[in-house]
């Protein structure tokens, strides 16, 4: 079972959908009947949002039970169990396409240059491309960072979702995430993931033939802050 599908029953109260994405990436969708597809979906917010205003949306994400779930909750988008560095198989292009929530800091240095060149053919000229990762430069000099403990309902009562980052360096971080209910731990999975510098991810864009549109914090436009726990949002467009 992975990371992911053990957590998948506070999933939704942890990361639920948010009325900001989805303005933020309908931005870039273009107009209704654009295809459109989100690498590392979860459980389909975003697809099943866009299905029901006339896109054509997929959805790809490679655990089983969060496809299961969008599959149930969404019918009226596609969903797939696929693996992100397998995103060519796919075989058609998008008019957009997206990876949000820090998916793409699941992939090693060396498999990134090799997904952003498969992200690129699969878009179609005119078409943009959408990343939100850490901004792990605001991290750099840090061994660990705490993320501000948040309050959420769970099995009746009132939890607290922590998360922790831990063994910093410019290359990796050991991820850790749990759920507790005063002393009792009810969740808690550590998984380790791969930082990279902003303008490593400009420089590997544009070795793929991307050009950047916009850059953010977040999703209400705020201007990029170098300040640890905030965010990296990407816009590239295809000539």
């Amino acid at each position: 079972m992975s990371f992911y599908s053990k957590f998948s029953a506070y999933y939704e109260r942890v990361f639920p959908f948010r009325e900001e994405v989805w303005s933020f990436l309908k931005r870039y969708a273009g107009s209704s009947g654009n295809a459109l597809l989100d690498v590392g979906c979860g459980p389909g917010h975003y697809c099943g949002r866009f299905a029901s205003e006339g896109f054509s949306a997929l959805g790809i994400d490679l655990d089983k039970a969060m496809i299961a779930e969008a599959q149930r909750l969404y019918p009226e988008a596609e969903f797939r169990c696929l693996d992100m560095r397998r995103v060519d198989e796919i075989g058609r292009q998008f008019d957009c396409i997206w990876s949000i929530g820090n998916v793409m800091a699941h992939l090693p240095a060396d498999e990134l240059a090799p997904f952003i060149s498969k992200i690129h053919k699969l878009l179609k000229p005119g078409g943009h491309w959408i990343m939100q990762v850490m901004n792990w430069d605001a991290l750099a000099g840090l061994t660990h960072y705490d993320f501000p403990t948040r309050a959420i309902e769970a099995d009746g009562s009132t939890a607290t979702f922590h998360r922790r980052y831990s063994s910093i360096t410019p290359k990796s971080l050991q991820f850790t995430f749990s759920l507790r209910n005063e002393d009792l731990v009810m969740f808690e999975e550590s998984v380790t993931l791969y930082s990279v510098w902003k303008d490593r991810y400009l420089s590997l864009h544009e070795e793929a033939g991307f050009r950047c549109e916009g850059m953010y914090s977040d999703f209400s436009g705020t201007a990029l802050k170098s300040v640890p726990g905030t965010g990296l949002v990407l816009v590239f467009g295809r000539g």
